[in-house]
């Protein structure tokens, strides 16, 4: 990267929801800003169990941030690894070396919480990366394949149970997605294996599901979900695993080859290189306007900051990102021109969550919504954020396929391994 003379440099380490919004606002300005993460692409997570139940390819909710950042003048990308961060020198420390910073936004998002079950982390599967989507939809296929063959039915029964762990928004919309790939689907794949008889588990802890939303739409989600054939267990908790079984608290057991976590998240692994006060799952506590408080040149956003508002600490949601970036970015311009800037005030947009065909529900502005309505907004704000007009076409046409000829074409085995 050739410095750009008398210019101030703002590195943004994440390219997720917050980074990315991040570094849109600050494009076109007297800064120069450089953009890191691992991957060369931008991930829309919230669609990852798609490409996980072979609903949407993985091209699909990707995006080149070269192709991004290049209409940019004062914006460049980096792949590369972010190992830590130097408070007191103002540098990032990469796999290619340090880069000084003026201004710093800290975007790298979250990871998988296990709660330091080593069983489950072991033999669990989880959805934070393009590659465990892909993993995951190798090893469901596969699974199928295996029960196609075998003649141990106590085997086949096994290959044929899927536990899936929290009951938040992932694990059900997840539950929903392979409901409908097993029924509807791969019924009609294997005909001489009795589909009907898959087993999907869902475990949670709370004695509800998607414990944010009203009770009448958890009620409404619960009845849905269980008439697509799940097994709903509440007031439940997994205690380990092994590679065919899974093990409860009470003492029972279920034999099953897929074991999937969505129970719990916690900040980045960046997060405990830093050496600044935390809270609980270790995010990063911040002040009002989202910066470190010995540090009011660093800022620390999305699901890696937290900042109670209410006595409640800001959720971990991508809503919480995009507006955490566009704030950090006009703060940051607000410094440069010595302008006041008021403390970030989240403005929540509404949850919703898809159960399956036709069915959602959704909280907007103190409303209310469920069933085909709540599915259509659904639809329409994910198609939104989603970038790029390829992607956006893409995924209409392959949600359109699905619910119109109930078939899903991405059901593709890509590993050898398998």
């Amino acid at each position: 990267m050739r410095p750009l003379k008398n210019r101030k440099r703002v590195v943004i380490v994440g390219m997720g929801f917050g980074g990315l919004n991040a570094a849109r606002e600050l494009a076109g300005s007297n800064l120069e800003v450089l953009c890191l993460d691992r991957q060369n692409y931008h991930l829309f997570q919230p669609l990852l169990y798609q490409v996980a139940t072979a609903t949407l390819d993985q091209e699909s909710i990707t995006y080149p941030l070269r192709a991004l950042t290049h209409n940019w003048d004062n914006v460049e990308f980096i792949k590369t690894e972010v190992n830590g961060v130097d408070l007191k020198t103002r540098a990032v420390q990469t796999t290619e070396g340090p880069l000084a910073y003026d201004y710093l936004i800290v975007a790298a998002g979250s990871a998988t919480n296990f709660f330091g079950n080593d069983s489950v982390q072991q033999h669990a599967f989880d959805l934070k990366k393009l590659s465990d989507a892909v993993g995951l939809r190798n090893h469901i296929l596969s699974a199928f394949e295996q029960a196609d063959k075998t003649e141990d039915e106590a085997e086949r029964r096994a290959l044929m149970t899927f536990v899936i762990v929290g009951g938040g928004p992932t694990g059900v919309e997840f539950a929903g997605a392979l409901a409908e790939l097993t029924h509807g689907v791969l019924i009609k794949d294997y005909p001489h294996l009795p589909v009907h008889e898959t087993r999907i588990v869902l475990v949670e802890g709370q004695p509800h599901l998607l414990s944010p939303y009203p009770t009448p739409l958890q009620k409404y989600a619960r009845k849905r979900i269980e008439k697509l054939g799940v097994e709903v267990r509440l007031g439940a908790m997994v205690s380990g695993a092994q590679a065919d079984k899974v093990f409860l608290k009470d003492g029972s057991e279920i034999n099953a080859r897929t074991l999937f976590w969505s129970a719990g998240v916690q900040a980045a692994p960046l997060a405990a290189t830093m050496d600044v006060p935390k809270a609980r799952a270790g995010r990063i506590l911040v002040e009002a306007n989202l910066t470190l408080k010995e540090h009011p040149e660093t800022y620390v956003i999305g699901d890696l900051a937290h900042l109670e508002v209410e006595g409640k600490s800001l959720p971990m949601l991508a809503q919480v990102a995009i507006q955490g970036g566009k704030y950090a970015a006009h703060s940051i311009l607000a410094c440069e021109a010595r302008e006041e800037i008021a403390p970030f005030d989240y403005f929540d947009k509404g949850t919703m969550a898809v159960i399956g065909r036709g069915a959602a529900v959704a909280v907007s502005s103190g409303l209310q919504f469920k069933g085909f309505l709540a599915w259509l907004m659904w639809l329409g704000i994910h198609i939104m954020f989603l970038i790029g007009a390829r992607n956006r076409l893409a995924t209409l046409i392959g949600w359109a396929f699905d619910y119109i000829f109930y078939n899903r074409q991405v059901r593709l085995i890509t590993d050898d391994d398998f």
